[in-house]
């Protein structure tokens, strides 16, 4: 059996929802090391405007500071971005410990990020203490090292200050971020970490007790570690495993050996061996012999996706994989059989289980396998990892991107009848490990709950009850967290609710508005319902914000409702739709009470015109922000090219008004931004391009985006809101900025970047930014503009060409360049 957790670190497990939070002053970060993991941590530390300095070795020639600057040189290079825009890399510091160990007093909060060799950490711990500030916070950001083994390394008067902070890769979009306690570490410094990692980097939290790999490892690597003996076992290919194991049963879709892949052959065997090595009474110990395919390809470097070949290849465009039974590569032909996947496509999840175990195919008793097994091996090792089955469920979730954790899949698929089949392929010695399922899956309380998931809370074995959520101060701001399978939630009151969206308050006067649409688009009848809404909300709210249940915020107008009327050639009716978003984004403008558009993933299209024209926008880090119109022939016809002509000229009299006297610049960026269909790649870089303005407001974690977005709201109720007054002299560019922007459009389709018919687009774009073929400097209206968009919006439509892009785009889901 495993080690009891020490009582400190029990304590400090639960003991956020007893007292109350520490918020920590942190003004400056210290993170030491810069390879890519350091790197990473610094990136996303700047993304949330924190202070950073990264530290490294001393280079031996040349610029002393050169490691460090390397792996800040090296962001540019990784995919995704780690940084929101790519100019806050010269806001990251960097450092050596030679010249700039002094520098370290500066940090509030040291995050130690070098290789896993606990004697190079021990070395590097003994090096700065002398030099940390004495309220200095150190944590190391170890994927799976004891803590306790850490801080013996401590010298004594910092070991209350000592933790485990575990980003997982990569720190910008992998939500989890485990929080361990060593020995001694006082349990107000984790409440105030918490608060910190969640509210000002935007990580979900999860407590882990102090065992090897914690809790998301622990029970993840156990999973790929089941998928390799179960592959061998049925003499499977990778490429079907990869099949059966991806979004077939709710994974992402990289699956099992794809991941190995991205995560690094040699990373995954080192993880294996750190099981392996500090695991030697855990029952399943000999599971953790490195597979002899792993051991192979990383002695040979085929590292994965980092060395060009793994367990897969790209050879041009082709995917080769690896064949397990003649260790050379062929081409990949991923198919999982029919009738596996018909039993995964059911809609019961007590059904699909009890299916896969009956059935006889070997694809679908490797599923039962790997499932049943992940299930075992959870249960068993519950009490010792963490404080309860919720905290288990979401670290996977939010770790390794499965759509449910390993208990939620469980309770679904009928906790008791599952609980049973495991105990019968125990008996029969077909489990992975002969322990026995732990005592507590037969409490009374367990059993009578059907699982450990209940409305009130999860099940705790240590404590034997199920206990509720973190009761610390910054959960508050998290109005609909992410919840997990049985779990409770307040769903606000209804003010009125229709097929297509629903007004409804969470109990005050701000009234919130939530799509019921596929993708969250536009339809007529959204459209309908916004205006509903807005007259309740000027005659009852003191404000009104667009907030979705999930993402996306919205992909725009739903073109195929359009579709029977643009074939059938009825153009007054398509206008009469065009006209209505184009009169919604007005009264969002120009309404009586403030209107929040609360924005998280993606705004295309039409969402982002209704952000343009709130009063303000309240949006995510990871808000991927765009009007994407010209990719399907068509521009912004919902007020956005209007809205962009507006900015322009207003930041064209903000800069003659600081000596800046050249109007194409500020033109330019907007016109790109529409004809080349550009979407943010993170809100800051949405403020960059101008989807977003420099007051709207970026929130780190998306769960607490409503939070942030009603306080906005109610601050402008509060002050006395009126709203804008109408724009009747708007000095546009005419015909000198139509001509300047043809000749950019004429140079991009000579070389070759555009198409004859995106030149024809883009041309009419700039007809519509410039405010049409008049003087330059002419004062026009915003009914000018809008009905000059709405024209040649249909202009478009009406052609052929623009019509076989919509056409492919709502086939295929890709653009057509004709």
């Amino acid at each position: 059996m495993l080690d009891a957790p020490s009582a400190a670190a029990a304590a400090a497990s639960t003991a956020s929802g007893a007292r109350a939070a520490t918020r920590l002053a942190i003004h400056e970060v210290a993170v030491l090391g810069a390879g890519v993991m350091g790197a990473q941590i610094a990136a996303q530390l700047v993304n949330a405007g924190v202070r950073v300095r990264l530290f490294d070795l001393t280079a031996k020639e040349g610029d002393r500071d050169a490691i460090a600057r390397k792996g800040v040189a090296g962001l540019a290079k990784l995919e995704p971005a780690p940084l929101g825009v790519p100019e806050l890399a010269a806001a990251i510091a960097v450092a050596n410990y030679d010249d700039d160990i002094g520098r370290l007093r500066d940090a509030d909060l040291v995050i130690e990020a070098i290789a896993e060799r606990l004697d190079w950490k021990r070395d590097l711990y003994a090096r700065i203490g002398p030099h940390l500030a004495p309220d200095a916070i150190v944590a190391s950001n170890t994927s799976g090292l004891s803590l306790a083994a850490l801080d013996e390394a401590m010298p004594a008067a910092l070991r209350d200050r000592f933790c485990g902070i575990h980003f997982f890769n990569p720190p910008r979009y992998m939500h989890l971020c485990e929080l361990i306690a060593a020995p001694s570490t006082r349990g107000e410094l984790l409440d105030g970490l918490e608060t910190f990692l969640t509210t000002a980097l935007g990580k979900g939290v999860i407590r882990a007790r102090d065992t090897p790999n914690f809790i998301a490892n622990r029970i993840g690597v156990f999973s790929i570690v089941a998928t390799m003996i179960h592959t061998a076992r049925m003499n499977l290919g990778f490429d079907v495993v990869d099949a059966l194991t991806g979004p077939a049963i709710g994974r992402p879709k990289s699956a099992s050996y794809r991941t190995v892949d991205v995560v690094g052959l040699d990373t995954t065997a080192h993880v294996i061996a750190t099981m392996r090595d500090n695991l030697p009474d855990d029952p399943w110990h000999a599971c953790f012999a490195e597979p002899a395919v792993l051991t192979a390809l990383v002695a040979k470097g085929a590292l994965g996706q980092k060395a060009g070949a793994g367990f897969y290849r790209k050879v041009g465009r082709d995917i080769e994989v690896l064949d397990p039974a003649s260790g050379a590569y062929r081409a990949s032909k991923p198919e999982a059989a029919p009738e596996v996947l018909a039993i995964l496509a059911g809609k019961d999840p007590k059904a699909r289980l009890a299916a896969l175990r009956a059935s006889a195919h070997p694809q679908a008793q490797f599923l039962w396998a790997v499932i049943r097994d992940v299930f075992h091996y959870a249960a068993y090792h519950l009490a010792a990892i963490a404080d309860n089955a919720r905290d288990v469920d979401l670290a996977i979730r939010w770790g390794f991107g499965w759509s449910q954790g390993p208990f939620e899949a469980w309770q679904a698929a009928g906790f008791a009848d599952v609980a049973q089949a495991i105990r019968d392929d125990i008996a029969a010695g077909r489990t992975l490990a002969p322990a026995p399922l732990p005592d507590w899956v037969d409490a009374p309380t367990v059993v009578a709950a059907h699982g450990v998931h209940r409305a009130d809370g999860s099940w705790s074995p240590q404590r034997g009850a199920f206990v509720g959520r973190s009761t610390l101060p910054v959960y508050r701001r998290q109005l609909f967290p992410d919840r997990v399978l049985g779990e409770r939630g307040d769903a606000g009151t209804t003010i009125f609710e229709t097929d297509a969206l629903r007004m409804w308050s969470v109990g005050d006067d701000i009234g919130i508005v939530s799509f019921r649409t596929k993708q969250n688009t536009i339809s007529s009848d959204v459209l309908d319902g916004m205006a509903r809404a807005l007259d309740v909300a000027e005659a009852q709210c003191a404000a009104l914000v667009l907030w979705q249940a999930r993402e996306p915020f919205s992909l725009g107008a739903n073109l195929a409702s359009l579709a029977p009327a643009v074939q059938a050639g009825q153009w007054s009716v398509v206008e009469d739709v065009v006209h209505r978003f184009q009169q919604t984004s007005q009264r969002l403008r120009y309404s009586l009470v403030p209107t929040i558009a609360a924005v998280r993933g993606m705004a295309l299209g039409g969402g982002c015109e209704w952000t343009l024209h709130c009063d303000r926008a309240v949006a995510a880090f990871e808000s991927y922000i765009g009007l994407v119109e010209a990719g399907v022939g068509l521009l912004p016809g919902g007020g956005g090219t209007k809205e962009f002509a507006m900015r322009a000229v207003d930041d064209v009299a903000r800069g003659h008004a600081g000596g800046q006297q050249d109007a194409f610049p500020f033109l330019r960026t907007y016109f790109q931004a529409i004809a080349t269909a550009r979407v943010s790649k993170s809100a800051l870089d949405a403020k960059a391009i101008g989807y977003l303005r420099p007051s709207d407001v970026v929130v780190m974690n998306a769960d607490e985006l409503l939070y942030v977005a009603r306080a906005t709201a109610r601050a402008m109720a509060e002050s006395g809101y009126r709203p804008p007054l109408p724009r009747a002299a708007i000095a546009v560019c005419g015909q000198t900025g139509i001509a300047t922007l043809e000749m950019l459009l004429v140079n991009m389709r000579d070389g070759g970047f555009i198409s004859a018919y995106d030149f024809e687009i883009g041309l009419a774009i700039a007809r519509v930014i410039c405010g049409g073929e008049v003087d330059a400097g002419s004062e026009v209206d915003e009914k000018w503009l809008l009905d000059l968009e709405r024209r040649t919006f249909m202009d478009l439509l009406r052609d052929a060409r623009t019509q076989a892009r919509i056409a492919h785009t709502l086939a295929t889901g890709k653009p057509l360049r004709n």
